[in-house]
């Protein structure tokens, strides 16, 4: 309007010189025009408020991606800490019980800084939704006007666009300007054939504007918009309220794990150590098997291996003779019957126990047979020793 539409208009009131009519018609052409400029003018461009909601879209998004990423961490921390924790009570593990306690005192303070940021957030964002409209029209009172934003806000079928008058000046001045097009195209070009290069692109201009001014009517209208709003609301309002109240809950039910965890330490740990302690008592019993086989691979050296046991009698000679070994001769079904009498079912040992007041044991026929001949070697070697 202020350049294309001048160019041409300056050059058809050239060819129209001669013509009064003509030119008065040019003029009023100008005159539409200059309202239709004016119009524009009025409806606002609202650049600092697209800048500001641009900046806060984009703030909410980095702050967003990493309050994803911590509350991730925070989560595959706790979750590797429980398992952890699990592990060192199962294998009894009192170094790694001690740094799960020392990483959950961490996890702790970042479980309540957590909790409290999330509460923080949910009653700042609950203060909001309380009253959205209202804080809305605080913040842009001084950017836009009032009627403007409650337009936006409200979006009632019976409230008027602020933007209707300017919007119908445009379309009526349009409309007039393409009437007066289409009869200097009719009445002026038989005259001046060459004004029908300027006519014929000033009615392209106005088909050109009057395309951009259904544009702008759909785009100044406030259903886009107040849908928009409705779904920002929503998604704060009762989406992300939701998401932080679940967050929270999440943070505190993880402080409060840590916190019994960090209680029960204490108690872990003095179970570990009787734990260990009467594992070094089982290791000391003799009739442990495990405590037989390290026995076996390490035998003590100087160890006289020997069957008969000794009286311990002061003084007494008969202190230096050995007892009398009883050997018996009976046959392994023998044996095999105390064992059931014993044990229920016949069995067999493979390390010979003498002189522990147990039930009867059972050998192998290859058992007794070694048995017996190792019990008369050590016979004829203390008879050899301390005859009679």
């Amino acid at each position: 309007m202020k350049v294309d539409l001048e160019q041409h208009l300056a050059r058809l009131s050239e060819i129209f010189a001669t013509r009064g009519d003509y030119l008065q018609t040019l003029k009023f052409m100008q005159q539409m025009a200059g309202n239709i400029i004016v119009q524009l003018a009025g409806v606002p461009v609202w650049t600092e408020v697209t800048e500001e909601l641009t900046e806060l879209v984009n703030q909410t998004g980095y702050v967003e991606y990493y309050r994803w990423l911590s509350y991730l961490l925070l989560f595959v921390l706790d979750l590797v800490l429980c398992l952890l924790a699990c592990l060192g009570l199962a294998k009894s593990s009192r170094c790694l019980l001690a740094s799960v306690l020392c990483c959950g005192v961490v996890a702790l303070l970042l479980s309540w800084t957590s909790l409290a940021a999330d509460t923080a957030a949910a009653v700042g964002t609950g203060d909001f939704c309380a009253a959205p409209d209202a804080f809305i029209l605080n913040i842009t009172e001084g950017q836009l006007r009032t009627e403007v934003t409650r337009y936006y806000l409200y979006c009632s079928q019976s409230a008027s666009s602020p933007f209707q008058q300017a919007l119908t000046i445009f379309q009526r001045s349009l409309t007039t300007m393409h009437i007066q097009v289409t009869g200097l195209l009719q009445f002026a070009v038989p005259l001046f054939p060459t004004a029908e290069k300027d006519l014929l692109r000033i009615q392209l201009l106005l088909n050109s504007s009057e395309s951009s001014l259904h544009q702008l009517m759909a785009m100044l209208d406030c259903r886009g918009l107040h849908k928009d709003y409705l779904d920002a609301l929503t998604g704060i309002c009762y989406d992300g309220l939701e998401g932080l109240l679940y967050l929270g809950l999440f943070s505190l039910l993880a402080a409060l794990t840590f916190s019994t965890m960090i209680c029960m330490g204490p108690g872990a740990w003095k179970h570990c150590a009787t734990r260990d302690r009467d594992y070094d008592d089982i290791d000391d019993d003799p009739f442990n098997p495990q405590a037989r086989r390290i026995a076996a691979h390490n035998p003590p050296r100087g160890q006289l291996r020997s069957f008969c046991s000794y009286s311990s009698g002061l003084g007494s000679q008969t202190s230096l003779q050995p007892p009398a070994q009883t050997i018996s001769n009976a046959p392994v079904s023998e044996y095999m019957n105390q064992a059931l009498l014993f044990g229920g079912n016949p069995r067999y040992e493979n390390v010979p126990l003498i002189g522990r007041g147990s039930p009867p044991p059972t050998y192998s026929p290859s058992m007794r047979a070694t048995y017996l001949s190792v019990a008369d070697e050590h016979l004829r070697h203390y008879g050899n020793e301390f005859p009679a």
